[in-house]
């Protein structure tokens, strides 16, 4: 697999040749109809003949989170599906063919999922993905995603953020929050002084968690919503001078070179003995 590596801040779309892929590895299972699980620095994505049937990142919040944030679902009744099951894509299967939930509503949690996760697990990587072929896995009751759709949607959602700030650093530091007179931050005490733009009721639910050690991943699932969209709020609140990431520490000056003693410093120190002796 070609490990893609871009400049800071990227231009997040295709430059020469829209028919490349973000994973040439995931083009490939997918026009194979490949079932497994491709593993990647930042998620996985599950396939199940070649199509997207559930996606995992430590950047998003899981289906549990969304479903029962916010009383779509009681988080008992996840809990339980859990326990009989061997994964959060079985336990949503589960909880669909036993009516718990509406299906319109299941479904569309499943999707935000998909595509949440999935964007993270796309993003560009330092170390190559790895495949998992499994025989075991089917096409389910819950909706699939095509691979070509979810690439598709990544690369919209990488466009977007540019537009709104084209600096990622946000998206994965510990967040601070400016001063509200001067729209300052420690991390940029030089911006121009002048007022402070006004945020929805969104981005203050955001502003008003961070405190110089959550990232937008801790925020998202403290607030229960899919972490791109909180990386929307996020940049724009970055725009505006609201927030900004938190200055990394310098690193520790490198420790003074040894030095060996020579043979004049070892005179010096016996005169200066010999002196105090005679006192």
């Amino acid at each position: 697999m070609t490990v893609v590596s871009t400049p800071q801040p990227p231009l997040p779309v295709r430059d020469k040749g829209a028919g490349r892929a973000l994973s040439p590895m995931l083009t490939r299972l997918a026009e194979e109809r490949a079932t497994g699980v491709l593993v990647r620095e930042h998620g996985v994505l599950h396939l199940a003949e070649g199509r997207v049937v559930h996606a995992e990142s430590p950047l998003a919040p899981g289906l549990d989170v969304l479903l029962t944030a916010h009383g779509t679902l009681a988080a008992t009744a996840w809990q339980q599906a859990a326990a009989r099951t061997t994964g959060p894509l079985h336990a949503a299967e589960l909880l669909l063919r036993s009516g718990v939930l509406p299906t319109g509503a299941l479904e569309l949690c499943h999707l935000d999922a998909v595509y949440d996760a999935g964007y993270f697990t796309l993003a560009p990587s330092s170390t190559p993905g790895r495949f998992r072929y499994d025989s075991a896995p089917r096409l389910g009751p819950l909706p699939s995603v095509p691979v070509v759709a979810l690439e598709r949607e990544t690369l919209r959602r990488r466009l977007l953020l540019h537009r709104l700030w084209p600096d990622p650093a946000a998206d994965t530091a510990p967040l601070i929050r400016a001063d509200p007179a001067t729209g300052r931050t420690p991390a940029d005490p030089a911006r121009p002084a002048g007022p402070v733009t006004p945020v929805t009721p969104r981005q203050r639910a955001v502003l008003d968690r961070v405190d110089g050690v959550r990232t937008a991943a801790d925020i998202a699932r403290n607030l229960g919503r899919q972490a791109f969209h909180t990386l929307v709020d996020v940049r724009r609140l970055t725009a505006a001078g609201q927030i900004a990431p938190a200055p990394t520490a310098p690193a520790p000056p490198p420790p003074p070179p040894y030095q060996v003693t020579t043979d004049p410093d070892i005179a010096l120190l016996k005169r200066l003995r010999d002196a105090l002796e005679a006192l």
